[in-house]
């Protein structure tokens, strides 16, 4: 089994990107809603991530391809900032949730 590992470790940033483009259109029409009330910082913050998330895996396809060559310690630091960004964006929602 470890072709099979191999396998999906080469293509998943691929279906990642595939992802990516059903994604953004969805993105865009809900950050052009323009209401009183829907608060949409949490998600203008969960499409930051996402922003990083496109660089992170454009930067594992590429490392793969051999164009570029990355250091490892660059895509923990994208993690840590995805998460950090999520949990910031749970905590705000929670703060409007409770405002109202």
């Amino acid at each position: 089994m470890p072709g099979l590992a191999e396998s999906l470790g080469v293509v998943a940033p691929y279906y990642n990107l595939v992802l990516v483009v059903i994604i953004i259109p969805l993105f865009i029409k809900l950050l052009k809603i323009r209401t009183k009330r829907v608060n949409l910082q949490p998600w203008k913050l969960l499409f930051i991530g996402f922003g990083i998330f496109i660089v992170e895996e454009l930067l594992t396809i590429l490392n793969g391809l051999g164009i570029t060559n990355s250091p490892r310690i660059l895509t923990s630091l994208f993690e840590m900032v995805i998460v950090t960004l999520f949990i910031y964006m749970l905590l705000l929602q929670r703060e409007i949730a409770h405002s109202k």
